[in-house]
């Protein structure tokens, strides 16, 4: 007999809960937390200034933003 109550991930083939499935989540709670994982290794977010904004900076753009947002210069 077929469960209906679960769906398959398509990562791992683990179950899926169907009310996840139906937010539209194809993947398992361990594969869900991998994916998150990497995700946020690949960004970080810095302040631009004392009291200012917060700004999302990427990767491949943090040195220029850093170097950018740093107020103080050095003194030979």
């Amino acid at each position: 007999m077929l469960d209906l109550d679960f769906k398959e991930c398509i990562d791992c083939g683990d179950d899926v809960h169907i009310s996840r499935w139906a937010l539209g989540y194809r993947v398992c709670l361990f594969c869900g937390e991998d994916r998150a994982k990497a995700e946020r290794s690949s960004w970080c977010v810095v302040q631009e200034y004392t009291k200012g904004n917060y700004q999302y900076v990427t990767s491949t753009q943090a040195s220029t933003t850093l170097k950018q947002t740093n107020q103080k210069e050095l003194r030979g």
